[in-house]
């Protein structure tokens, strides 16, 4: 079994909206729910922590979601769905979703999902699962790069235009993504590090990368899109009654 961590605790500032990015409506639903539907159809994951905005709470019926009635219960009596607030940082609203699922197994898998993702399908969320079930530290999402990739540095004068400095070469470049897996206890000694060190993080597996963890990547499709400025949110809207037509039946 495992845990999953729902980050949506972020300002959204690009996208332009007057509601925190994760619960700005698509297709009449938060968008933090669309990918909160795809995890709650995965029967490998025990308990599911929603990191939102504070003050933000999930709806006491989850239908107002659209998600199925008792999509929150574990159907034994306890909660499988709960919420948690977020941090400044999203290194410290991860930790702050970890420490809200209580006590695991050193081994247990902790998946970490962006709720701006609303496009994660049941296969790449096994995938993930079970690139850290066979062995590694971690497993990330990401796709292979397609554009060719040049890098700059930084101009003397700061209205000029980058100066290319070289190429890199994309058959060994990534477009990291999430769901992003981790074992409990790695995932436990990265967040442990200072603010300062999350806070300058880019991702959850950068801080185990910089510990000598083994992190592996899971092909993923360029469609798992992150939601960041409008033409996203316009795509996700073209794509996602197919994919709930192919893939999630919430």
């Amino acid at each position: 079994m495992a845990v999953a961590l729902v980050v949506g605790a972020g300002r959204g500032e690009r996208l332009g909206h007057d509601r925190p990015k994760a619960l700005v409506p698509v297709l009449g639903r938060p968008l933090l729910s669309w990918a909160l539907g795809t995890l709650i159809a995965v029967p490998a994951l025990r308990r599911i922590v929603v990191v939102l905005p504070d003050g933000e709470r999930l709806p006491d019926d989850p239908r107002d979601w659209g998600l199925p009635a008792g999509a929150w219960d574990a159907g034994d009596g306890t909660p499988r769905v709960t919420a948690a607030p977020g941090g400044r940082e999203r290194s410290h609203s991860v930790r702050a979703g970890l420490a809200a699922c209580g006590a695991g197994p050193a081994d247990e898998p902790v998946l970490v999902h962006d709720g701006a993702r609303p496009l994660v399908t049941l296969a790449l969320v096994d995938a993930c699962l079970a690139a850290v079930a066979d062995g590694a530290d971690a497993a990330v999402a990401a796709a292979a790069m397609t554009d060719t990739v040049k890098q700059t540095r930084d101009p003397r004068d700061p209205d000029a235009l980058p100066r290319v400095e070289r190429t890199l070469d994309r058959s060994r470049l990534w477009a990291v993504q999430t769901p992003q897996v981790f074992r409990r206890s790695v995932l436990v000694d990265a967040l442990a590090q200072p603010d300062a060190v999350l806070a300058a993080a880019t991702d959850d597996a950068s801080l185990v990368e910089a510990a000598g963890g083994d992190v592996r990547i899971v092909p993923a499709p360029s469609t798992n899109l992150k939601v960041t400025v409008p033409v996203d949110l316009e795509l996700a809207e073209l794509l996602l009654p197919r994919l709930r037509q192919n893939d999630v039946p919430c």
